[in-house]
């Protein structure tokens, strides 16, 4: 099983020690629950750094890519609820990229979660994109991994920032992004010292410096969770 759709939201932000306790109900009990009721939206989840005690990685998976333009979403997006507005204020650094899922083995949700943020080198984009399309379908299937993925960010184009943009103030966005889940952190961690590491990616045709992240599951849900409510 693949991700959840042929589109996805991939977002990273920071909160506070202070506030972590509050937005880890309002984001399970509220802010997930509607998400997942927007028609479209497949899957939710949410993800803790082991690296940053303040970070935070969550993916929604979507049916389609027109799920972002949607009337159920841009609905939502500008028409936040009252603690929606409270907690969004602490979304701290947020980086938000809505994507095209190019590439997708295995499936499922795992413990331990790593997000590559890369980008191709100047005229290596079709390079880059055949080498992680072939090096992820082979790493799906390794011991100890779960799934491997390949996201592109393609964002659409919309006359105006949404209220929720404008409560955060202006988001970052990614460009590519590679995420590789796993039961055994170890096993992730081996493929981002060796054949994703920073050294690997260059060679292949990405640009130097990639950001990687480490996580485990925090939560998860799906449309079917909220239909049985």
């Amino acid at each position: 099983m693949s991700l959840l759709g042929k589109a996805a939201v991939a977002m990273w932000w920071s909160v506070r020690p202070e506030q972590r306790s509050e937005f880890g109900d309002w984001h399970s009990h509220e802010h997930f629950p509607e998400r997942m009721s927007i028609p479209g939206f497949r899957r939710g989840s949410r993800w803790s750094s082991t690296t940053d005690a303040e970070g935070f990685f969550v993916l929604y998976e979507l049916e389609q890519y027109e799920v972002l333009t949607s009337k159920g979403y841009l609905d939502r997006l500008n028409a936040p609820t009252p603690w929606s507005r409270k907690m969004m204020p602490h979304h701290l650094g947020m980086v938000r990229s809505q994507c095209r899922i190019i590439a997708s083995f295995g499936g499922g949700v795992a413990a331990s979660l790593a997000t590559i943020r890369l980008s191709p080198d100047v005229g290596r984009d079709a390079e880059l994109q055949a080498h992680l399309s072939e090096t992820l379908a082979a790493l799906a299937q390794q011991p100890g991994l779960t799934g491997a993925h390949l996201l592109l960010t393609d964002t659409p184009r919309t006359s105006a920032p949404t209220t929720e943009q404008q409560i955060r103030g202006k988001d970052g966005a990614a460009d590519w992004i590679v995420l590789l889940s796993g039961y055994d952190s170890d096993a992730v961690e081996d493929v981002i010292a060796g054949r994703l590491s920073p050294s690997s990616l260059h060679a292949a045709g990405a640009c130097e410096n990639p950001g990687i992240g480490r996580y485990r599951l925090a939560f998860t849900m799906t449309s079917q969770d909220v239909a049985a409510v």
